[in-house]
């Protein structure tokens, strides 16, 4: 038996399929994984991610401290509530974890950790934010509902307090707020729009019963797992880890260089940078057959096949109605690649992700299936 999160039984009454992931008992599909994406996708789905954890730190050198810990230069934040995605880094620059920060006030701020990583995370931050006095707390008294897709926000905003609707409404991309007893956030990891809720675990499932209500579709971790991919999103273990830094994990983006700030790993990802080796890409398989992780990524070298890399992550799209990966390969390679499927060698085209924003194809016409 696994941790269990406060919509366990609401998972449990609506016939989810329960598995394991990292530690906890958590709905795979409600029926139809396929249906679930598409409910995302074209309407409004929603998924508990309470699993994730939530730590709120505190003190009047945080803003230091997280300048130290995190690869991004949480300095930029300056409106309240508005959030920045990271890595955070071992000295060797491997990635510990990829996060997202929350700028509540100049001495207040709030993290979301993975959780598999949630036990690791934790020590890590503890240990290093002792000598700057900050203030670790883990928010285990709440949970998270994430709400996506083009309708998701109306609904979510049908369900508050018409007092709460405006300020809401107006929340801008990656921002978020305290209204009442929940801080709602308009970020998400679907490439659709929405709101994801921290809230008290013991409103979880009346709120969960209340979204249901309003139309909104239960979605599990397979739909959330097809989307994220589809929306060229990263994730903890298959696309990134502790062997692989952000500059060869298509998150360069998330590095804040100044030349002024020192953090953990910047050392590492310089030496990375002068000379990079390899480089996440996307591929769109050109026949029949599904992408997997750890699949073989091959390339004809001079008239010699040579192993390149592998699948980080891969699936079927069901928006794109063929299949899609997150590939690591050395810098250089494209346009067109090979993939090892069962030893069978079957033709790839790589791209640059997403694959899919806003539920709209990011092909061009040119790499698609005739």
């Amino acid at each position: 038996m696994g941790l269990k999160t406060p919509l366990y039984d609401t998972h449990v009454a609506q016939g989810a399929k329960i598995v394991d992931f990292g530690g906890w008992d958590m709905p795979l599909h409600y029926g139809s994984q396929i249906e679930e994406h598409h409910a995302v996708r074209r309407d409004a789905g929603m998924f508990d991610v309470s699993h994730m954890g939530v730590v709120d730190l505190s003190g009047s050198r945080v803003r230091d401290f997280l300048r130290q810990l995190l690869a991004n230069d949480v300095a930029r934040l300056k409106i309240h509530g508005k959030a920045l995605y990271s890595c955070m880094l071992l000295p060797s620059g491997g990635v510990l974890d990829d996060l997202i920060v929350y700028y509540l006030g100049d001495s207040s701020y709030r993290m979301v950790v993975n959780a598999g990583t949630r036990a690791k995370d934790l020590a890590w931050i503890r240990e290093h934010a002792a000598p700057f006095e900050v203030g670790v707390e883990e928010r285990s008294d709440f949970a998270m509902i994430a709400v996506q897709g083009p309708r998701a926000r109306d609904k979510v905003l049908a369900l508050l307090p018409e007092e709460l609707r405006a300020a809401a409404s107006s929340l801008g991309a990656f921002v978020g707020g305290d209204f009442g007893s929940w801080f709602i956030a308009r970020t998400g990891y679907t490439g659709e729009d929405g709101f994801e809720i921290m809230l008290p675990a013991d409103e979880a499932a009346a709120t969960w019963a209340g979204l249901h209500a309003l139309g909104v579709a239960p979605a599990g971790l397979g739909a959330r797992d097809t989307l994220r991919l589809e929306a060229g999103m990263s994730l903890y273990g298959n696309d990134l880890d502790e062997d692989h830094d952000p500059l060869e994990s298509g998150l360069e983006w998330t590095v804040a260089f100044d030349p002024n700030r020192d953090f953990s790993g910047r050392a590492a990802l310089e030496k990375a940078r002068s000379s990079p080796g390899r480089r996440l890409v996307g591929l769109l398989l050109e026949d029949r057959g599904v992408l997997r992780s750890h699949q073989k990524v091959i390339a004809d070298r001079q008239g010699a096949a040579a192993m390149l890399g592998e699948v980080t992550s891969g699936t079927f799209s069901p928006t794109l109605s063929r299949s899609i990966a997150l590939a690591r390969v050395p810098v250089g390679v494209g346009p067109r690649v090979q993939v090892d499927i069962r030893g069978k060698l079957h033709s790839a085209t790589v791209v640059k992700p997403p694959f899919v924003r806003h539920g709209k194809p990011m092909i061009p016409p040119a790499q698609e299936n005739s």
